[in-house]
């Protein structure tokens, strides 16, 4: 058993992140039964992104446990799955509203996927590390387009919920803010010449509970204010 020092931010960070995506993953997969029947695929992608995240921190923090440092690896293993079934999660959340098209399901799941690969060629070498970055650039990018721009933000528009619009603009809001972390944490390792000292693990970390942990307990709270809603109509038309 590895014993870290009381000093060791690092280690912290990564138990921190390892027992509150544990904690997220039973609350989301409680709430699929306090929510509405087209809730569920939508919270429990959220709770399987979790769950990644938990096998992927645990192994990190062993290796960080082992030699102080954490290989780029441990990091895109549990992004590689866990992002694209963030984006399935919102590709069935506005599907919720108004059916999308399975061509934009699988171009964002696609898509999702190469943004990852491509930069892990990048970090790992197998790849120009300024190709990888402005190719795994433009992927986030298109994700943003379709949520902003395309038909999935027209669907939400015409959504008679304000707590689902309200939900999506927030959801929305992380995959940009929250998920510039990753390119971010991209250029510095591969343009920097930065070498994990255990800083950016740390902040990696952080940023888990945002990107994973809020985002699925904004979408549980969105599903159920949403069923409470539909239960009790007069409450609906308050809300509006």
């Amino acid at each position: 058993m590895v014993v870290f020092e009381t000093a060791d931010l690092a280690a912290a960070s990564y138990s921190v992140a390892l027992f509150g995506l544990v904690a997220t993953t039973i609350l989301l997969l409680f709430g699929t039964g306090w929510v509405s029947r087209t809730w569920k695929i939508v919270i429990v992608l959220c709770s399987l992104a979790c769950l990644v995240g938990i096998g992927a921190m645990f192994e990190a923090r062993m290796a960080w446990g082992s030699a102080k440092s954490v290989p780029v690896v441990y990091h895109y293993v549990g992004w590689a799955v866990s992002i694209p079934l963030q984006v399935m999660a919102l590709y069935f959340y506005a599907n919720r509203v108004e059916r999308q098209t399975t061509g934009l399901f699988w171009r964002l799941v696609v898509v999702s996927i190469l943004m990852i690969f491509v930069r892990y060629l990048g970090e790992a070498g197998f790849m120009h590390a300024t190709l990888a970055f402005l190719i795994g650039l433009i992927f986030w990018l298109y994700i943003l387009g379709e949520l902003y721009f395309g038909r999935m933000d027209d669907s939400i528009r015409k959504s008679g919920t304000d707590p689902v619009r309200r939900g999506y603009f927030w959801l929305r809001l992380i995959v940009t803010v929250g998920w510039a972390i990753y390119p971010l944490g991209n250029f510095i390792t591969s343009f920097g010449g930065y070498s994990d000292d255990g800083s950016l693990s740390v902040t990696y970390n952080l940023f888990d509970f945002l990107n994973r942990m809020v985002f699925g307990v904004a979408i549980l709270a969105v599903g159920l204010i949403d069923t409470t809603l539909r239960k009790y109509p007069e409450d609906s038309n308050e809300q509006r």
